[in-house]
């Protein structure tokens, strides 16, 4: 009959014993149990961490059978240490008779079960090491969750500082948006917009994408988002605020190939037209009652590519009477929707004019979904998504 094991074929336990007698007492009850394991031994914790740095040869021990009294540590420091050395394996304590709160502190430290010498049989072995792997599995598996517990508490504050409420003083205008993550969805990346209305009455906004996913580039974005919104209302005229922008980003960047794409906009009361500036992004679609056309402001660099040397305009646009701006960033029409394609700026445009009677909202989810749709059966959206649907409201 075949002995059950809990590991592969070339898995190894590790004993740190000085006591010879001891060594080979253990060595016997492990060939006598019914665990399927190598069994390497060493005499001392120096001996012991030379083994587990030795990656050439070794293979990670799956479980360490611990000596507490060695002639170089003593007690739970010899925890302490193992466990920096391979995090990842289970440990058991061996203790002396007159030592059960030596084992008690033991596992308090990191170990995950002791045996008192003298008072095991390969059976209680067998049984201490299976609890000890299976304590090991927990204790990861919990780690594990509580690490992505606060992966998804710092992501929902981040989120929050990328995606704020639109800062508007009155009715007469509606900013609708959506956001999306993409299928990478424990990692934000650095997408962020913001709508502010000033105390004349206009109406400026901006969307931008930071390269990159992670941490480092969410938190960029949200320092850029809170620096364009301080800029707005401290009256920076909109092409210096693209430069500050790129300053802020130079300065805060972790890595010197990070770079961000914007696009402001400036409604001016009156809604007739409205002003852009474009570094590096997408153009806009411009809805004009059912009908959706795709505009492209003239574009200088994306910010931070070659720091100071880019050059921005801002073009006068002109809006139809009620009409709206769609923004967007990249992610909305970079998902593939076959193995050679994405559905690209004209499947987007293509799209938004099958729902260009829809109303604003609608029209927002029928893009995103429309999108979502067609890149599921290749992967689904690699990146996240924003869509701001902006507009004066039609006077009654």
């Amino acid at each position: 009959m075949q002995r059950d094991s809990l590991w592969a074929t070339d898995a190894v336990m590790l004993l740190v014993e000085d006591d010879a007698g001891d060594a080979l007492l253990v060595e016997e009850m492990l060939a006598d149990s019914d665990l399927d394991s190598s069994l390497t031994w060493c005499k001392t914790m120096a001996e012991a961490e030379q083994f587990l740095l030795d990656r050439t040869t070794v293979v990670t021990p799956v479980c360490v059978l611990l000596d507490l009294h060695l002639p170089d540590v003593h007690g739970v420091d010899a925890v302490t240490r193992i466990v920096r050395r391979v995090p990842d394996a289970a440990i058991v304590v061996l203790t002396g008779m007159a030592e059960g709160e030596a084992g008690l502190s033991a596992v308090a430290t990191g170990a995950q079960d002791y045996l008192v010498k003298g008072r095991f049989d390969p059976e209680a072995l067998s049984r201490a090491v299976r609890y000890a792997l299976q304590r090991k599995q927990v204790e990861q598996a919990s780690a594990a969750l509580r690490a992505n517990e606060q992966i998804a508490q710092e992501n929902a504050r981040l989120e929050r500082g990328l995606l704020p409420v639109p800062l508007l003083r009155g009715e007469d205008f509606e900013a609708l948006a959506r956001y999306e993550p993409g299928r990478a969805h424990g990692l934000l990346s650095g997408d962020f917009y913001d709508v502010v209305q000033t105390a004349d009455g206009t109406v400026h906004a901006v969307i931008g994408d930071v390269s990159g996913h992670g941490a480092a580039e969410a938190a960029l974005g949200v320092c850029l988002r809170v620096a364009w919104r301080t800029a707005v209302l401290c009256g920076t005229v909109p092409l210096e605020q693209v430069r500050l922008l790129e300053e802020i980003l130079v300065a805060e960047r972790a890595d010197p190939h990070v770079f961000a794409t914007v696009t402001s906009l400036v409604f001016p009361p009156g809604g007739r037209q409205v002003r852009v500036v474009r570094a590096g992004h997408p153009g806009l679609l411009v809805r004009d009652g059912a009908e959706v056309r795709w505009e492209e402001p003239r574009v200088g660099m994306a910010l931070g590519l070659l720091p100071g040397a880019g050059r921005w305009a801002e073009t006068e646009l002109p809006l139809p009477q009620g009409g709206h701006v769609v923004l967007f960033t990249d992610g909305l029409f970079e998902g593939r929707t076959s193995p050679s394609e994405r559905l690209g700026e004209e499947g987007l445009l293509s799209l938004a004019q099958e729902h260009g009677t829809l109303p604003a909202g609608a029209f927002i989810d029928a893009l995103v979904d429309g999108a979502t749709r067609g890149a599921a059966p290749y992967g689904g959206l690699a990146d996240d998504v924003a869509v701001l649907h902006l507009g004066w409201k039609a006077a009654l």
